[in-house]
């Protein structure tokens, strides 16, 4: 990679993307562009109520992503590497996972409206881990909204992950499986990982770390 680039980190609840996107931005000598999800006021209830609060937590979040990002590119940061927590394209494996027919009409007309003003990231870093691990380190994140993270609901959320960046196209992209490294609490495995990262060319590709062969 070279530099002033515009990274995306992605994947499932609990996966890591704050804390490798905070550690990548150092990395790089870029800045951090974190989602406030604490900002939405729905979020606790949906997790309580999936099926209830779903296209409030839905539209909230659409919004709030797309003002956050057009203010980041107005302010014109790519002056330097900008590491993202999450991809704004995503939005929709939430909406088709959780919104119901009516519902993701009206979704999809307002995500149309807001998707073509938005820039598309250089790079783009797909985390991975098993259900098991997921749940692991929600648990040790003891935020309690996130207590009510059901299993099933987790199962179905990493799927449609893995089936959304299968047909992914949109820009470079680099899988990473984490369930068997931590780039967090292992120097050698976030030096690997940025290594890799550093050399991606184009199309997509697969991380396969040292612990994992």
């Amino acid at each position: 990679m070279e530099k002033s680039q515009y990274v995306a980190i992605e994947g499932p609840i609990g996966v890591g993307k704050s804390s490798l996107a905070e550690l990548l931005a150092k990395e790089l000598g870029g800045r951090t562009l974190l989602e406030a999800v604490d900002d939405n006021p729905f979020l606790p209830r949906f997790y309580a109520d999936i099926k209830k609060y779903a296209f409030q937590t839905q539209l909230f979040f659409l919004l709030s992503r797309y003002q956050q990002q057009k203010e980041m590119f107005q302010q014109d940061l790519f002056r330097s590497s900008v590491v993202a927590d999450y991809l704004f394209a995503k939005d929709r494996i939430f909406a088709y996972l959780n919104l119901d027919e009516n519902e993701l009409c009206l979704y999809e007309q307002v995500y149309r409206l807001l998707d073509t003003r938005i820039p598309k990231p250089d790079l783009v870093i797909y985390l991975q881990a098993s259900t098991g691990v997921l749940l692991e380190r929600i648990s040790g994140r003891g935020i309690d909204y996130e207590k009510q993270v059901r299993e099933d609901y987790l199962e179905k959320l990493v799927d449609a992950y893995n089936r959304y960046f299968f047909y992914y196209s949109d820009t470079p992209l680099l899988v990473v499986n984490t369930t068997d490294i931590d780039f967090v609490n292992n120097p050698a495995d976030l030096a690997s990982l940025v290594k890799e990262i550093r050399s991606i060319k184009g199309g997509a590709q697969h991380y396969i770390p040292v612990a994992s062969r």
